[in-house]
């Protein structure tokens, strides 16, 4: 029956008003200021943040939402990560996600909800394990982040444990993880520090 309410509403639902489609140097402003403007200045003083700086991100996973004249009105990057280490002391190698962000004008719209599908299918045929990420569990959730994978690994400075959630792309690639988060991903080089900051 879920299905059948599915393709029903599916038929009705107007069409996609934006598309997904990868970051291009293009974008690094648009997508700052809808970063700042729906993060908030402190946004470069979360934990997250200290594991992304200075580097960039997973190939193929810095994706944007674009409206029906190309403005960037979604993004969502993901970040080669460390989750600690295994039983024989190997690092386990995972993603970050985030920051992800939709403008106010297009809340509602399903744009989120699209950048996450998007990024979690394309992590999933790049043959990562799974995917980390601090937000609220109500929202995430529903993609399949869990807190219960995350139970043994910490962020570097203060985070919420609760919020701390996982989503394993191959199954049991984190039951053994256990440690510190940390960045392991390509760095920025000096010309391209320059020219951002």
């Amino acid at each position: 029956m879920a299905t059948v309410l599915d393709t029903v509403r599916a038929f009705f639902a107007p069409a996609p008003t934006f598309v997904i489609e990868n970051e291009t140097p293009a974008d690094v402003v648009a997508r700052e200021m809808l970063l700042d403007r729906a993060m908030g200045a402190d946004r470069r003083k979360k934990s997250s943040e200290n594991i992304r700086r200075g580097r960039v991100p997973a190939e193929g996973l810095a994706l944007v939402a674009r409206d029906a004249d190309g403005h960037v009105i979604g993004t969502v990057r993901l970040w080669n990560i460390e989750a600690g280490v295994d039983s024989n002391s190997r690092p386990v190698d995972a993603l970050l996600l985030g920051p992800l962000a939709v403008d106010n004008a297009h809340e509602g719209k399903g744009v989120g909800s699209a950048l996450m599908r998007a990024a979690i299918a394309e992590a999933k045929a790049r043959g990562h394990g799974a995917i980390l990420l601090v937000g609220d569990a109500p929202y995430y959730g529903r993609f399949g982040f869990v807190a219960e994978k995350t139970r043994h690994l910490v962020m570097p400075g203060p985070f919420a444990r609760e919020r701390f959630l996982a989503l394993e792309l191959k199954s049991g690639w984190l039951d053994d993880a256990v440690g510190m988060i940390v960045g392991s991903g390509r760095k920025l080089s000096r010309a391209g520090r320059r020219q951002k900051g």
